[in-house]
């Protein structure tokens, strides 16, 4: 995309394109098949500081603004979205909550064990009965003295069998997103565990879980901000993390344009490449016109982050259409490689797989609509 980036945005981004080229292209079809990324890839990405990107170089951060953090995130979303999954998650999720609603305490303790690859982080909100209605979930946290006792289950939660932390959302007031506060849990505690959940359709090496915590104990100064702020600091963390799985969205829809840019110059038919014809020039102008859209909703929002403006509206869109494009352009992927875009021998099945889910977490197309019109009408249709 022909559009300005600064030498320090291109070098990063050129940096990111090398490294997954390298150590992470030639092994996802293996992660893939065997549902399990080598955890080796941690210590790696933290010691390229794509694990500490935007945090506070005082905290072990790598610094940067948040368009630089996109094109990491797309480049990671290009090699394996499993990958992107990680960093998205630990960095983004986790990482960030702590940078803006930590104490300093909090700050220099996790910060720079994250960054470095040296702690993994988990995201702790969705439970088997609340995923969109977040506001309502069940988990508690029962104040015992001077500690909380946490008890609940939380489902579907990336990173969750790997996490070292896990910032745990837990009621300690009435219902409603008033009585919601967060929590740094470490994984080891006493009642704490964690069960993998196989067998799923995308995104089949990542470490997905079930968080069980029974009376899991953990001292006041692990809550993550005041008590009953625990809400708006999910929902602040999904913002971003929405910008986020956006520009991971833009890089798997990039690397599906590119195979199949790639397979359509080599693969002849009826005695020329198929690239002549021109049904397949139209899919393939339609994931590329698709993509770079999407790609400047991410930049877009990417910018009004870093210049301090609200951003959640626009952050929506972006994950909405980016992560809907991404299903579309591996959909098209598998046309122009036609039966052998059915086999795995190819990227473009995975892509497909991966893609799906991006529709689902981190708030859904549907809710991210709603988000919208709530902010065309300034009419909430959640309540």
């Amino acid at each position: 995309m022909d559009l300005a980036l600064s030498g320090e945005q291109q070098a990063l981004w050129d940096l990111a394109r090398d490294f997954i080229d390298r150590e992470v292209v030639p092994n996802a079809a293996e992660w893939d098949r065997r549902e399990q990324v080598d955890r080796g890839i941690v210590g790696k990405l933290g010691a390229v500081g794509f694990l500490g990107m935007t945090l506070p170089e005082e905290y072990g951060g790598s610094g940067g603004d948040h368009l630089a953090y996109c094109l990491m995130m797309e480049e990671l979303g290009r090699g394996d979205s499993a990958i992107r999954g990680i960093v998205s998650v630990s960095l983004g999720l986790v990482g960030k909550s702590i940078a803006a609603h930590g104490t300093e305490a909090q700050k220099r303790h996790w910060l720079p064990r994250i960054s470095s690859g040296e702690s993994l982080a988990c995201f702790g909100l969705t439970e088997p009965d609340t995923g969109s209605d977040a506001a309502n979930l069940a988990t508690r946290a029962v104040r015992d003295g001077d500690d909380y006792l946490l008890t609940g289950t939380k489902m579907f939660i990336t990173n969750g069998t790997w996490a070292d932390i896990a910032l745990v959302f837990a009621r300690t007031g009435g219902p409603g997103r008033k009585g919601i506060s967060a929590f740094l849990v470490p994984t080891d505690a006493p009642g704490f565990e964690h069960r993998e959940i196989k067998g799923k359709l995308g995104l089949r090496g990542q470490s997905t879980g079930e968080l069980v915590l029974d009376g899991v104990r953990v001292p006041a100064d692990a809550r993550l901000g005041e008590e009953g702020t625990g809400f708006r600091v999910a929902m602040s963390a999904l913002d971003k993390g929405r910008m986020s799985v956006a520009a991971g969205c833009v890089g798997l829809a990039k690397g599906a344009l590119e195979t199949s840019v790639r397979y359509a110059k080599e693969r002849h038919q009826f005695g020329k490449p198929i690239a002549s014809y021109q049904l397949v020039q139209e899919m393939l102008a339609d994931m590329a016109v698709n993509t770079d859209a999407a790609r400047l909703l991410v930049w877009r929002t990417a910018d009004l982050v870093d210049r301090g403006l609200p951003f959640g509206t626009a952050a929506s869109m972006a994950k909405l259409y980016a992560s809907e494009n991404a299903v579309s352009a591996a959909n098209l992927a598998i046309q122009v490689f036609g039966g052998y875009g059915y086999l795995d021998e190819y990227p473009v099945a995975k892509y497909l797989r991966d893609a799906r889910v991006m529709t689902l977490y981190e708030g859904t197309s549907q809710i991210q609509k709603l988000l919208i019109g709530r902010a065309l009408t300034g009419i909430n249709a959640f309540a």
